[in-house]
């Protein structure tokens, strides 16, 4: 019984001792992660509206009351700053594909084109919807109207259609559906 007790105490001890460490390692830890989170989400930015300088987080209500916008799916509304002046937005979005949510990073000029179009997270298969993330399909919605896409299969044959990544469907509808909701936003909320 006194053995028991004994290894129940040293065991309690060790336990302790590794909590404290991992707490205390943490709080050190925390903010250098948090910075570096801050400084990759900003240069995912800076990958689709280039032409800012810096970006201003703006109030969830932008994405208040917007009839047909699917709920959840706008994470975040930035506004891209140049000097003084607003030179566009980016908007994040998590559309679920077919490995489930993906963020989209949308970035629309203030003259109302799509300045680009990055993929964050993802689980998709690798090999074909991973290639949502590359210049091909992404460079699709480059310089396009922000009104609202569409994928078909095959080629593209007018401006608001999407060629889907073959074997991709699925992927190619959550991407695009994730940059129609950051279109809806920006026609509804912040082209005013």
């Amino acid at each position: 019984m006194k053995n028991i007790l004994r290894l129940g105490a040293i065991l309690f001890t060790i336990c302790a001792v590794a909590a404290l460490a991992l707490g205390f390692i943490n709080q050190i830890t925390a903010p250098i992660i948090e910075d570096r989170n801050i400084q990759a989400n900003n240069e995912l930015r800076q990958l689709v509206l280039e032409d800012a300088t810096e970006f201003k987080q703006l109030d969830k209500k932008v994405i208040e009351n917007i009839d047909g916008l699917e709920e959840g799916i706008v994470s975040e509304v930035y506004e891209g700053i140049s000097g003084s002046d607003v030179v566009g937005y980016t908007i994040k979005t998590l559309p679920s594909g077919y490995g489930g949510v993906m963020e989209v990073i949308v970035g629309i000029s203030k003259d109302g084109k799509i300045t680009g179009v990055n993929i964050g997270n993802m689980a998709e298969t690798p090999g074909l919807g991973t290639k949502a993330n590359e210049p091909n399909f992404k460079g699709q919605f480059s310089e396009k109207e922000a009104k609202e896409l569409s994928v078909v299969k095959g080629s593209a044959t007018s401006d608001n259609q999407i060629a889907a990544i073959s074997g991709a469907t699925i992927t190619s509808e959550a991407v695009t559906r994730g940059v129609n909701a950051a279109i809806k936003v920006f026609n509804e909320s912040l082209n005013k």
